[in-house]
């Protein structure tokens, strides 16, 4: 199960979501789509905005607290969150503080 924890300053995802096998996996790969999309425009945006990592969890670390990043961060989660409503078993999303 992939499982992403948002806080206000810090984005982890991680695990696979099981859906298909390793490189078939549509869920794995909307949520890849999903994360690149999301920290490309950030980054295009604002170069010091995020840092970000991607080894076996993808963790994102955001740096300024701005109105576009904030958008951004917000959308990203609410398009994890759609897609978890339509894979239950395979993605779980959260938000903390």
């Amino acid at each position: 199960m992939i499982r992403g924890e948002f806080k206000k300053k810090y984005i982890k995802i991680s695990g696979h979501a099981n859906f298909n096998n390793y490189g078939n996996d549509i869920v794995c790969a909307s949520v890849s789509s999903i994360i690149y999309t999301t920290v490309n425009a950030i980054l295009n945006i604002d170069s010091r905005a995020i840092k970000y990592t991607d080894n076996k969890d993808f963790i994102i670390e955001v740096l300024k607290d701005n109105e576009i990043v904030n958008k951004l961060i917000d959308n990203m989660y609410c398009l994890l969150k759609d897609l978890e409503e339509q894979y239950p078993k395979n993605i779980n999303i959260s938000k903390g503080e």
